[in-house]
């Protein structure tokens, strides 16, 4: 089994990111997530560039880590300096990192435009700062910085400015794909031409512009790279890095590579879920593996043949990697479809009960209307259990107004709902206001029905998406609404769909009431 050295810049290149910034208690649980996922270098920061990655490289020595070495990052020298007066390297020494990583010019075109200065000029920068570094820190980490496009224009100075670190004693040369341009079937030749003259390990660092970071890093390990830098989801400058969400199963799971433990990757949707907590960003449904889409299956055929076998319609098993095969209701369903889901939910259904047919003709003929049950699972299983005759109804609705008045120019627009409601052989008939009539609406609802179930005071609106389909009527045109409601313990989605909006928010927030109380009283 091949040893593949992972290396993490979240903290550093991740933050470069359009949207992205974190404080540093961020950086530090990150870095402590990142450990308990197996990482072995987790780079910090540039501390020479803002007082935040100092900080961070000054907290992160009163935590402890269970096997990650924390790496600074910054440049090689400036030209008519020397590295003892150069500010950023003496910034890294002050970090006290375990690791160093720095980077150096490797395309001629950069040295003359960049940095100004002569192509042996630029090895003078390389030689002597990473010999400098290396006399001062236990691990040096070269970045060859553009070196792929380096090497496409000139091959001959671009392994000279290798072959200058390996003379410094770095401990690994990073060959990287700085723009991003590079394609999987590139790499070979050129990395064997690198390997006839380097000895020094080598690594990859690949950026995503062409839609190949990924490819390009499992490419490298594949030519015999040992060392693999990325990103958490992806997250980096322009379109990101090399997705370790990605890189990491595929090493262990489909290249025999040595990284993690195979505890450590049931824990990689965690980790990630976690750093888009923190970025304050909404995960990214579609991406592989980890991904809330990665193992959903829709069409019928696809789900009838992975409840024989999931591998038909399954590159790997999904707990692997902390994820589930979920099974998708639309208008593509089967009656494979309507059979998961009932066992999802504990319901007992025969594939031969004519109760099986009838739901499934409910649902193509309700999104058919404009219904989508794929993010409102709560919505789909009220449905079903009507059908079946099991749904308990905790209060019925007699009628609802909503007002919205604007007094004048310049004011906000007020709103107000009535709502009149009855449980049991009681009626309830109440008012409230709110920021918007759905809001009103909501809070309506609320007053009404804490007063006979107060367990519905721990119970959140977390998210609200409004799609307007596509009819052809403008204003008149069919709206769907989404709600994403929880407790604290569990979160569930509801719909409802209508030619006037706020009908089809009262549908979709009063099934998430129902299906909050039918959880709680079962």
């Amino acid at each position: 089994m091949k040893s593949v050295m992972l290396y993490d810049t979240t903290l550093r290149d991740g933050t470069q990111a359009e949207d992205i910034s974190f404080l540093v208690s961020d950086k530090i649980r990150i870095a402590q997530k990142l450990d308990e996922l197996g990482v072995h270098y987790i780079e910090g920061g540039w501390p020479g560039s803002n007082p935040k990655d100092i900080a961070f490289f000054q907290e992160i020595k009163n935590v402890r880590l269970s096997q990650a070495k924390i790496a600074a990052f910054g440049s090689t020298r400036r030209a008519k300096t020397t590295p003892e007066q150069d500010n950023n390297i003496q910034t890294l020494l002050q970090a006290a990192p375990d690791v160093v990583t720095i980077f150096g010019k490797t395309w001629d075109f950069h040295v003359h435009e960049a940095l100004r200065i002569s192509l042996e000029e630029n090895l003078e920068l390389i030689y002597d700062s990473l010999a400098y570094l290396k006399q001062n820190v236990g691990e040096v980490i070269y970045d060859a910085e553009h070196f792929f496009d380096g090497y496409k224009a000139n091959p001959e100075y671009a392994l000279k400015t290798l072959l200058t670190a390996q003379q410094a004693g770095v401990d690994c040369i990073v060959l990287c794909d700085t723009n991003g341009g590079t394609l999987p079937h590139e790499l070979p030749e050129i990395i064997k031409a690198v390997q006839a003259q380097i000895q020094t390990p080598l690594g990859i660092h690949a950026h995503n512009d062409s839609e190949c970071a990924v490819a390009n890093s499992l490419m490298a390990v594949a030519c015999g790279a040992v060392h693999v830098q990325g990103t958490l989801n992806g997250f980096g400058e322009r379109c990101g890095n090399a997705n370790l969400c990605s890189v990491i199963p595929a090493l262990k799971l489909k290249m025999n590579c040595d990284g993690v433990s195979d505890e450590q990757l049931r824990s990689l949707r965690l980790v990630s879920r976690h750093v888009y907590e923190l970025a304050n960003l909404v995960p990214n449904k579609h991406q592989p593996y980890v991904g809330n889409s990665a193992f959903a299956h829709k069409g019928g055929v696809h789900v009838s043949a992975i409840q024989r076998h999931p591998e038909t319609y399954e590159h790997i098993r999904p707990e692997q990697v902390g994820n589930a095969t979920r099974v998708l209701v639309s208008d593509l369903s089967g009656r494979a479809n309507i059979l998961a889901k009932a066992e999802q939910f504990n319901i007992n259904l025969d594939s031969k009960d004519p109760l099986t047919l009838e739901i499934l003709e409910q649902i193509k003929e309700l999104e058919n209307q404009g219904y989508q049950f794929e993010g409102a699972e709560a919505s789909f299983e009220l449905l079903m259990r009507k059908a079946l005759g099991n749904l308990r109804n905790f209060f019925s609705v007699i009628g609802f107004r909503v007002i919205d008045t604007k007094q004048k120019e310049g004011d906000k627009p007020l709103s107000e709902a009535t709502v009149k409601i009855k449980v049991g052989g009681r009626i309830e008939h109440t008012a409230a206001e709110g920021e918007g009539p759905v809001n009103a609406l909501d809070n309506a609802l609320r007053k009404a029905l804490e007063h006979f179930y107060p367990q519905l005071r721990e119970m959140r609106l977390y998210d609200y998406k409004v799609r307007v389909l596509p009819a052809g009527k403008g204003t008149a045109s069919v709206t769907r609404v989404l709600i994403e409601s929880g407790d604290g313990l569990n979160r569930w989605g509801t719909v409802g769909v209508s030619d006037n909006i706020i009908d089809a928010s009262y549908h979709a927030l009063t099934d998430a009431f129902q299906y909050k109380l039918n959880k709680d009283m079962a």
